[in-house]
């Protein structure tokens, strides 16, 4: 029998579903939850708080140190493992993606964060010491709210969530504001978004440019001055990330992996995963299962 690849919904990580939303102190949550220090996927947001604590994370492969006074991101869909070193506490908060439409007109609203965007760099910030205080306090009225529920306390949740979104995105955006204007930052969004939709059956930067009704060598020039990629190998990016978190599921043959990512065959797959990391598919399944 094939090892299935732990894929978690919020139901599975809480004794009850309340409203698409999980709201709980970090400590407890990981005692409940030992198995998630190993590799899975979440099909919700997910952020954490760490308050205390040290080892590491990693999101879709990329490792980070933890620390205190640290906050990281993640979007569904993403891979997820981490490996603690000592006392652990902070905060948790786990959402689905239904949980803000109903109460923003505008339901792509998170979209606009940085943090929100899918990129690893982007989703784990580390709080500036003036900062500290606000965020903590922020964090409790949270926890407050979910334990004491009273009239529209949902509603008051997702206000101080939003409050918090927006504090930090000042403090993240600057960074990708310095090489573009606004407009260009959108039409950037918009290009990863039709990538993430697209990708199996879109690899070339003018099939892209087509549908942002822009010319192929606009679309270059912005991804070059904005990420200093080409937008081919923001393309070629996202498909390999997707080969990445199809491999480490080991109930997938490198063979159906392939086939899912629509490459014409196991030879051609893995020449282009090879050819953009380093390692063939096999070498690199093998990687993550021994660390």
């Amino acid at each position: 029998m094939k090892k299935s690849f732990p894929v978690y919904d919020i139901c599975n990580l809480s004794e009850f579903k309340q409203d698409d939303i999980l709201i709980s102190r970090f400590a407890p949550y990981l005692k409940s939850h030992h198995k998630l220090h190993l590799a899975h996927k979440h099909t919700f947001y997910h952020l954490v708080f760490f308050t205390k604590g040290g080892g590491s994370h990693a999101i879709d492969f990329q490792s980070f140190p933890v620390r205190p006074y640290q906050i990281y991101f993640m979007i569904p869909g993403q891979v997820h493992s981490w490996d603690f070193e000592g006392e652990v506490d902070g905060y948790v908060i786990n959402f689905s993606v239904p949980f803000f439409q109903s109460f923003l007109l505008q339901s792509d609203y998170l979209e606009q964060f940085p943090f929100f965007s899918g990129a690893s760099a982007d989703e784990v910030i580390d709080i500036p010491e003036n900062l500290h205080k606000e965020t903590l306090q922020l964090f409790e009225q949270i926890i407050i709210e979910s334990e004491t529920p009273g009239r529209l306390a949902l509603d008051m949740v997702r206000a101080l969530m939003l409050q918090l979104f927006i504090s930090l995105s000042r403090l993240t955006f600057p960074l990708h504001s310095k090489n573009t204007t606004p407009y260009n930052y959108t039409l950037l969004r918009n290009f990863q978004k039709l990538i993430d939709k697209n990708y199996t059956t879109l690899k070339l930067p003018k099939d892209y440019a087509a549908l942002l009704y822009i010319t192929p060598n606009h679309l270059n020039a912005l991804c070059n001055d904005v990420l200093n990629i080409s937008a081919g190998e923001v393309i070629r990016n996202r498909i390999v990330l997707e080969a990445k978190r199809l491999l480490v599921n080991p109930g997938l043959t490198i063979s159906e992996v392939a086939d899912q990512l629509n490459f014409g065959d196991y030879s051609y797959f893995t020449k282009y995963f090879k050819k953009q990391t380093g390692l063939t598919p096999e070498e690199f399944r093998k990687q993550i299962i021994t660390q």
